[in-house]
């Protein structure tokens, strides 16, 4: 799947270069992500922030390649009564390459738009947060997450599907809203495939 996402980028980007009508975005915003079949979980609130190449096929579809930095994790906690608790906070940065079938639905002053694609990204850094309270004590430590190795805490490389949604002006201003649906397990020898659930909101321009 890397390989087939890899190709097609270079050869829509390739292409890109030749189209009187391409254009080119950049967007960003807020991320709210956790992890799927992992009991407590909630959401971590991170961000991302994505360029990319708009190629039309007609006047409504286009088909958008682009490059994205995309933050995501979890954030766990665990009560012992009122006694104790814990609560882990698990930031992580991935590099990502979408590449999203845009559909455009003409609407008062601009476009709404749906999109869907796939996805591949390589995890490129990573933290977990520990905060552990018993009585009115309490203490924090942190741990630098490892993507390889015989011991590391995540794999890798994440694959899986974009879904988009928004609206966008005749000036090129653009609302949108996303869901990241990772469809790869995350988790080296996890009882339950563990996958990343990422809501995101932004605002972005297309030149």
């Amino acid at each position: 799947m890397k390989k087939v996402l890899l190709t097609m980028t270079v050869a829509l980007l390739a292409v890109a270069g030749a189209q009187a009508q391409t254009s080119w975005g950049l967007k960003g915003g807020v991320n709210l992500g956790k992890y799927s079949n992992v009991d407590g979980a909630s959401n971590n609130t991170s961000f991302h922030v994505t360029g990319f190449a708009d190629l039309p096929l007609s006047e409504q579809f286009s088909i958008q390649p682009g490059v994205s930095l995309q933050g995501k994790g979890m954030k766990f906690e665990s009560k012992l009564a009122d006694i104790a608790s814990s609560k882990t906070t698990r930031n992580v940065m991935s590099v990502e390459i979408p590449v999203n079938a845009v559909y455009y639905i003409p609407a008062g002053s601009g476009d709404f738009f749906i999109g869907a694609g796939p996805y591949i990204g390589f995890n490129v850094s990573g933290k977990d947060k520990y905060k552990n309270t018993v009585g009115s004590g309490s203490n924090e430590t942190d741990k630098k997450l490892k993507f390889s190795g015989d011991n590391k805490d995540l794999n890798l490389i994440d694959a899986g599907a974009n879904f988009l949604l928004g609206y966008k002006l005749e000036n090129g201003l653009l609302i949108n809203g996303g869901y990241n649906l990772g469809l790869t397990n995350l988790v080296p020898k996890a009882a339950d495939k563990v996958s990343n659930r990422v809501w995101s909101f932004g605002i972005g321009f297309q030149f």
